[in-house]
């Protein structure tokens, strides 16, 4: 492919993007992927440089931009490679017009701005949010991996007070790699594994993660655990769920059982566990704010609406965790998101509404806020999170 070809890609593939986001439509990396599957033709070095061209385009729009190529106008205006691809070529993009919509460079759309700054997230943090994420992986003790000596031929940096984590180059094909698929390493952000230490899980508890997705928190936990005890992973998203079992497997996990949850009747499908678990850990539906790194077009995404959505169903998941937890346990409240509406003001609304419960700081990493801790990309180099460690009354 041309350098023209190349940046016509990458405005028909925006086109879908952008419909997608408006849509609630697949992710901009499925949506890469069936484009290519359709083009067979174009090798690892068109799909590297068309993929690179798309997903520069999404950081710089903070607004929904009106289309793909008004995006890829918006990056030729601050790239002069890309400027010279608007060639009018056979397979290129035509040439630029003085009049034509041009996406406006931005972090996030306006209302979400305000937002933020309401949250105390000044320009400087909300634009680290966009910009490109480290690859961090945790060394599987459980395997017997040895953070010392894992990739040490890609000099991997160290991160202080997380003794498992290692910080790759990006674009580092971990998923090729033998350690990968010998259960050595599981790829996590440094933020993750950080809020994951908060639940202080030990060997021989009794664990509960509520929202387990597909197990990345659950598989940190067994192995703090030394994959002794016992972890009930529950979710209410089937397909998510089913990727936990293979995942635990390839980790030596043996401590984790599964249960898929029918929304609004967590209640009763988790009767067994009343005032049993020492430690609730809630990874709660969110925004996603703080992942805008690996997820930049999640941000076209929002509305103000559906954070109500989601800050609804925070309170619920909280309210479900409560009697789960047993007299002295902990009940670990942690979202991706830097809004307060879903971080710090859900934690204060659990303590109001929930006499003798305390708030203990839960962890040494990011900076307080509130009940809880705040990471950012700016000040902790990872992902944004906000993380409460709640206690239950003896």
């Amino acid at each position: 492919m041309t350098p023209a070809a190349r940046v016509q890609a990458a405005t028909e593939l925006l086109d879908r993007i952008i419909a997608a986001a408006r849509e609630s439509g697949a992710a901009a990396d499925t949506l890469i992927a069936r484009y290519f599957a359709e083009r067979r033709y174009a090798g690892s070095k068109d799909r590297r440089a068309v993929r690179e061209l798309v997903y520069a385009a999404i950081r710089r729009a903070g607004e929904v931009p009106v289309n793909g190529r008004a995006a890829m106008v918006g990056l030729a205006r601050d790239d002069e490679a890309t400027a010279a691809a608007f060639d009018g070529s056979a397979h290129g993009p035509a040439p630029i017009a003085s009049d034509e919509p041009v996406a406006k460079a931005g972090t996030a759309p306006a209302w979400i701005g305000k937002r933020f700054k309401a949250s105390d997230i000044d320009p400087a943090e909300a634009a680290a949010l966009v910009a490109r994420a480290p690859l961090d992986i945790r060394a599987n003790r459980l395997r017997g991996a040895d953070p010392d000596t894992l990739f040490a031929d890609l000099n991997p940096e160290r991160i202080t007070g997380l003794p498992d984590a290692l910080r790759l180059p990006s674009g580092t094909a971990i998923e090729a790699t033998e350690a990968f698929r010998a259960g050595l390493v599981e790829v996590q952000d440094a933020g993750s594994q950080m809020v994951t230490l908060a639940a202080r899980a030990e060997p021989g508890m009794a664990v509960i993660d509520l929202c387990a997705g597909a197990g990345g928190k659950t598989l940190a936990l067994a192995a703090a655990m030394d994959n002794r005890g016992a972890i009930l992973a529950t979710d209410t998203d089937r397909g998510r769920l089913s990727r936990l079992a293979p995942r635990a497997e390839r980790a030596g996990v043996t401590v984790v059982e599964t249960r898929l949850l029918d929304p609004n009747r967590e209640d009763a499908a988790l009767a067994d566990w009343t005032g049993r678990a020492d430690i609730v850990l809630i990874d709660a539906p969110c925004s996603g704010t703080g992942t805008w790194r690996r997820n930049p077009e999640a941000r076209w995404r929002l509305t103000p609406a559906r954070i109500e959505r989601l800050a609804a169903t925070q309170r619920r998941l909280l309210d479900v965790a409560a009697p789960l937890v047993k007299p002295g346990g902990a009940l670990v409240y942690i979202v991706c998101s830097l809004l307060d509406g879903e971080g710090v003001g859900q934690a204060a609304r659990f303590l109001a509404d929930h006499p003798g419960w305390t708030a203990e700081q839960p962890m040494p990493f990011g900076r307080e806020r509130g009940a809880g801790r705040r990471l950012t990309p700016l000040h902790d180099a990872t992902d944004g999170f906000f993380v409460a460690r709640l206690i239950r009354p003896c």
